[in-house]
């Protein structure tokens, strides 16, 4: 019944909704593309690879860029891991299905149906997976029922529920128990996120502690930006602000004289957090009259850049590489009420981390870096001080650094052990049949 209401509510959605998705579809890109795919048609590569025959398939669910950098490391060891099964890969986003194409490749990647009776279907039909491993809390009430009734057994990996989640989940906690109830493993972030999920209807015994998986990633590729920034702004010192959301970039381009005023061989690179922002941003740089260069109009071989110029990075998948050139980063969607980003791409590169206090969809990971006091929590009116206090005092700017780094070495381990139940739940029977 649940879920008969669910797919009525949909449909009315839909219906309802159509005059603006398909207004939508005809005036921006991203919503055209994959459609069909997320409309229940299977994409043809995936049938034809070759190297399928016979093997049988581990599907994977990560939301957006957020979610395959995460899970990169996963996917990489459960290729090791498990030889004899195909391990293929679906997002929602355009953004996360370009970065997966690029780290996985693009014969193993396709877009999520949407939840829709018959999108599911037709998927789990052509994939007939051995197993479903979704990212976070990827919970989608047709598709765990599709799952349950084909007893296709569901892992949830880096399991959370944020701050701002958990009033919605729980009040809607007796709908959620039934699908819940049923998932063969969850594999929380934290403690904090393992009562909340037990709370919502997971079974006590299934539900463990893992870990964050966003500790093991390692950022071992150079990005083609690093490379770059290297010889065009040797010499120079930067403040790479990564994943800003609006009200942050006016927020440094205001400090931004002061800033320079203090240390006249700063550059700050600015990393809005979304693609379709990347105009909007260029503009409001343009009009702040500073130098400002555009990553993705860069030559081969950049001029050097001027102190006090601002490069605007409008790529995706290379600032967790720049970061590891910060002299101070300053970590966004944290300024402004959006729940903050994941300081752990600069910490990884004992790099000194400014947040603003609007953290809670990574709270876990944030005040693991506070207890270290490997980061610094600022307001607003706040953050040309903090800046300026880590630029200056370079001693302690580099001893946050090193205890940021070191608290990112310790929590690490989440891969390895959600590698291990996988193993379970696949049974060391299916695991040597087919391995080559």
């Amino acid at each position: 019944m649940i879920l008969f209401f669910y797919n009525l509510a949909l449909f009315l959605a839909l219906v309802a909704g159509a005059p603006w998705w398909l207004w939508r579809m005809a005036t921006t890109h991203k919503y055209r593309e994959g459609l069909w795919q997320r409309m229940g048609r299977f994409p043809k590569g995936l049938a034809a690879d070759p190297q399928a025959k016979d093997r049988p398939v581990i599907w994977l669910h990560a939301v957006s860029v957020g979610e395959v950098l995460a899970a990169a490391r996963l996917i990489a060891e459960l290729d090791r891991a498990f030889p004899g099964f195909r391990l293929l890969i679906s997002t929602t986003t355009r953004t996360g299905q370009a970065l997966a194409r690029e780290r996985f490749g693009a014969g193993r990647v396709f877009y999520c149906p949407l939840d829709l009776p018959w999108a599911v279907r037709a998927y789990l039909s052509a994939l007939q997976p051995r197993l479903l491993i979704l990212t976070e809390t990827e919970f989608w009430p047709n598709l765990l029922s599709g799952c349950y009734r084909r007893g296709i057994p569901v892992a949830v990996v880096n399991a959370r529920i944020s701050d701002r989640s958990w009033p919605r989940y729980r009040r809607l906690r007796r709908l959620w128990r039934p699908l819940l109830e049923r998932l063969s493993r969850v594999l929380a972030q934290s403690e904090t996120d393992a009562e909340r999920l037990r709370a919502l209807g997971c079974l006590p015994e299934r539900v463990v502690v893992a870990g964050n998986l966003k500790f093991d990633v390692r950022t071992a590729k150079e990005a083609d930006a690093t490379r770059k920034l290297k010889e065009s702004a040797a010499g120079l010192r930067l403040i790479v602000a990564g994943s800003t959301m609006e009200g942050e970039e006016s927020a440094l381009l205001a400090a931004w004289p002061q800033l320079l005023a203090a240390d006249p061989q700063l550059a700050i690179v600015l990393a809005p957090r979304h693609p379709e922002r990347f105009a909007a941003v260029a503009a409001l740089v343009e009009k702040s009259g500073a130098p400002w260069v555009r990553r993705s109009a860069w030559s081969q071989q950049p001029d050097a850049l001027k102190p006090g110029t601002i490069i605007l990075l409008d790529t995706i998948g290379e600032l967790a590489s720049v970061y590891s050139l910060a002299s101070v980063a300053l970590v966004g969607g944290s300024l402004v009420p959006t729940g903050g980003h994941n300081p752990l791409e600069p910490a990884q590169f004992a790099v000194p981390i400014v947040m603003g206090s609007h953290y809670a969809n990574f709270r876990a990971i944030t005040e693991e870096l506070r207890a270290h006091q490997a980061l610094r929590i600022v307001q607003r009116e706040e953050l040309a001080a903090a800046l300026l206090e880590l630029l200056q005092n370079r001693a302690a700017a580099e001893a946050m650094g090193e205890r940021a780094r070191e608290a990112f070495n310790r929590a690490a381990g989440a891969t390895a052990r959600c590698v291990e139940s996988i193993g379970e739940i696949l049974g060391a029977e299916a695991v040597q049949e087919h391995t080559p």
